[in-house]
């Protein structure tokens, strides 16, 4: 009875294969000019600022453009508010553990800038 069930598993092994399924996609072109008749000033401050940031464990899954970003965010928020940072510059500090490296701390410099004076061009 065992040599029945035996056989039986090995001829369903056999016969049975594994499949590998690829599958692709093709996408149409989009034009993607854009145009903006509108300018603004760059009012670009003089004092440079360094912020650093200690990073959470929410934004290590977000990578590394989310904890700049998050950086960039509160350096201007924490000296004047600019809408951008002019020059930034980026010093990680990074912990490497047994399961890879983490991004512990990230500072930033760089001169805060507000855009003043916005025009729209005809």
């Amino acid at each position: 009875m065992k040599k029945v069930f035996l056989s039986i598993f090995l001829v369903g092994i056999t016969f049975s294969s594994c499949t590998t399924i690829t599958k692709t996609a093709s996408t149409l072109d989009v034009n993607d000019q854009l145009t903006s008749t509108s300018t603004a000033d760059l009012e670009i401050s003089s004092e440079k600022i360094t912020h650093t940031h200690k990073t959470t464990a929410k934004e290590r899954r977000g990578g590394r453009k989310n904890i700049i970003s998050s950086t960039i965010q509160e350096a201007l928020q924490a000296n004047g508010g600019g809408d951008v940072l002019v020059a930034p510059q980026y010093v990680t500090v990074k912990k490497t553990g047994l399961f890879g490296s983490k991004i512990k701390t990230v500072t930033v410099s760089g001169y805060p800038a507000k855009y003043k004076n916005f025009k729209h061009n005809k």
